[in-house]
């Protein structure tokens, strides 16, 4: 790392000193938005102003004293050039309206933790930003964070605020998990029960689903559809696509537990079952009925409506659907276009001992109930790609064969996302053993809830989310990388920012930065710049996990986890 770049997280593609000194930020400093740049005006104005005291009055484009904003058409679409250059002010250039977004990150940070707050802490001090040239552009088109809402319900104000997160990180993709067997999330206009009874459940599991402990007071919440369409637009301000998980056949108790006829009822009375309380795999899977096939048609129909694919999506690509889809079409689509159905930890008990299921395994000449599942989530892939939209499931939808144009989010280590890219599909990679936060951070005994693997700051770090055996053109096909944060064991937002950070920052420069091979990478330098970057994350209330480890409060003695040792496998 040259000695005059500055601690940025993550790691632009080049910073040069243009000068000695920097340009003074005064509350008189102007601001010149171009045609185009619309977001990166409206957040500097709402949250970077606020933040120091800056007004930033309207200037010109010939503004040599201020803030200027443009597109340009040579850089790529996510790509930015800030240049901050004596007589000549600020420039943030970008090739589209996320590049010109993704700059205005970096130049936050340039201008030092103050800038996180959410007033000023210093009323009328000058912000000086030193004479640098940064010229940067990401790694990956698919650089996300998914997180279960459906265990843990995490209240609207605290998704907004990590879109916030998500955005000083330059991540560009939400991943929202909003149903599972624990909680429905998402209210469904035509199926009440979904919120009214699938939305609460009466206990939980406190820890490891082998505790001995529980929480007795009931559990629950979910998004109206106002709320869905108003996180849905926060995230579009911030060049963040929103990807919906509505989950079948699988984890759908509490879909049963409002809807009892969508369950397996020739096989169990699902007319006694609850929203589940514990953890795990559970047996109780959707029936592969037209009942159920036309009930989630209609809950994905209203899902469509608040998680629209936009024209232009967080890289500003058009993402129109070819008529037949393609490996090609996502090359340079919106990801606003995708809609998660889950597909992972379905048993096949309940279908094996159906006579519904056999005969439906019958009618359609499948060999198996691992057939059936295929012939399950294929049907959701053609009526999606109807609609102008993708289907992507996690690494189990592969069984059986897999719709074209459908991808896939490779979770039980890389073998999944191989086999996906080689027979053409796309894929997003997350295994469990290298990204999934909910995993312990460290061995120590006051680790709280230790689930997984330890996964510390330096493992995320080095995680490579393209497996070296992929020829050019099947690594081509993996879109990115994301984080996975499970909410089993983590119930408020003080247990989720232990978990997610500093992790999560680790994460957004892999799936940024050029890094070097993950042995060559300079994890000491990251340390370097992350010490400055603590100092932001103080700024923005983040309760992460210090270097030194667990504070007294962030511990939970007494609470079992599920620990696993030794190191995770690497594929």
């Amino acid at each position: 790392m040259s000695p005059v770049e500055p601690a940025l997280v993550p790691a632009p593609r080049t910073v040069e000193e243009a000068a000695p000194g920097g340009f003074p930020l005064t509350p008189d400093t102007p601001l010149w938005a171009g045609p185009g740049t619309g977001t990166t005006e409206r957040w500097l104005r709402s949250t970077l102003g606020p933040a120091l005291g800056l007004r930033f009055p309207p200037g010109t484009e010939d503004t040599r004293d201020g803030l200027r904003l443009r597109l340009d058409d040579t850089l790529a679409p996510e790509a930015y050039r800030l240049a901050v250059l004596p007589g000549r002010g600020v420039e943030i250039a970008g090739g589209g309206p996320a590049g010109v977004f993704w700059g205005a990150q970096t130049l936050r940070q340039l201008l030092g933790p103050d800038a996180f707050r959410k007033a000023p802490v210093r009323p009328g001090a000058t912000r000086t930003v030193p004479h640098r040239i940064v010229e940067d552009e990401p790694r990956f088109r698919w650089r996300g964070l998914m997180l279960d809402v459906a265990r843990h319900f995490m209240p609207k104000e605290g998704v907004l605020r990590y879109l916030d997160l998500m955005a000083a990180h330059k991540l560009n993709v939400l991943h929202f998990h909003l149903t599972d067997d624990q909680g429905w999330r998402i209210e469904i206009e035509r199926y009440p029960r979904l919120t009214e009874t699938g939305s609460w459940r009466a206990r939980t599991k406190l820890g490891h689903r082998a505790s001995p402990l529980w929480n007795d007071t009931p559990h629950g919440g979910h998004y109206t559809q106002d709320d869905i369409r108003e996180i849905v637009a926060y995230a579009a301000e911030r060049h963040i696509a929103v990807v919906p998980e509505i989950d079948v056949p699988g984890h759908s108790q509490a879909a049963i537990a409002a809807y009892p006829e969508l369950g397996n009822t020739d096989v169990v009375d699902t007319s006694s079952l609850t929203v589940w309380d514990t953890w795990g795999i559970n047996p109780n899977v959707l029936a592969p009925t037209d009942t159920t096939l036309r009930f989630y048609e209609g809950v994905l129909e209203e899902v469509l409506e608040l998680f629209p694919a936009d024209a232009t999506g967080p890289s500003g690509f058009a993402s129109s659907p070819p008529s037949s889809p393609s490996p090609s079409f996502s090359s340079f689509s919106s990801f606003s276009s995708f809609v998660h159905i889950g597909g992972d930890e379905c048993p096949k008990d309940q279908w094996r001992a159906s006579d519904v299921a056999q005969k439906r395994i019958a009618d359609l000449g499948l060999a198996d109930e691992d057939a059936l599942q295929s012939w399950f989530i294929g049907h959701f892939a053609g009526w999606l790609a109807e609609r102008g939209r993708r289907l992507i499931g996690w690494d189990e939808i592969l069984q059986g064969g897999l719709a074209p144009g459908a991808a896939v989010s490779s979770w039980r280590g890389y073998a999944g996302g191989v086999a996906a890219a080689r027979a053409g599909h796309d894929v997003v990679m997350c295994p469990e053993q290298h990204v999934y936060l909910d995993h312990r951070q460290d061995a120590g005994p006051e680790e709280p809830v230790p689930i997984g693997y330890v996964r510390t700051l330096e493992d995320v770090y080095r995680f490579e989310p393209v497996p070296t055996e992929l020829t050019p053109e099947d690594a081509g096909r993996v879109l990115g990388t994301q984080a996975n944060a499970w909410s089993e064991v983590t119930e408020n937002q003080a247990r989720v920012d232990y978990q997610v950070f500093p992790r999560l920052a680790a994460l957004a420069e892999v799936a940024w930065s050029a890094l070097p091979a993950p042995a060559e990478r300079d994890f000491a330098g990251f340390e370097r710049r992350m010490a400055a970057h603590y100092r932001r994350l103080d700024a923005l209330g983040v309760a992460y996990r210090p270097p030194a480890g667990p504070l007294p409060w962030q511990r939970r003695p007494g609470v079992l986890g599920r620990p696993v040792d030794g190191a995770p496998p690497q594929r």
